[in-house]
């Protein structure tokens, strides 16, 4: 639980930071997430998908269950990008 922790307290240190990455790595608790968001920017057109305003900027709560709800849920609706553990966590 306390590792759960630490890696949730570093992915919201450094969101701010990496949110102008073109590829951010979340650590997370059954291997690491790699986020192309470049890619998701030139998909998506919209910074409102995601985050709270159309600036972009830091998605407040971010972590497992917003992951999991929103890019999830996006990747289902759209039939497009991952949707199972092993697609998105890698060892």
């Amino acid at each position: 639980m306390k590792k759960i922790a630490i890696a949730m307290i570093a992915v919201v240190a450094f969101a701010g930071a990496a949110f102008a990455a073109d590829v951010i790595e979340f650590p997370a608790k059954n291997g690491k997430v790699t986020f192309n968001h470049k890619k998701h920017q030139e998909a998506l057109k919209d910074c409102k998908s995601c985050h709270a305003t159309e600036k972009g900027g830091k998605i407040e709560g971010f972590g497992k269950d917003i992951a999991h709800k929103t890019c999830k849920g996006c990747h289902e609706e759209k039939k497009a990008g991952p949707t199972k553990c092993g697609e998105c966590h890698k060892k």
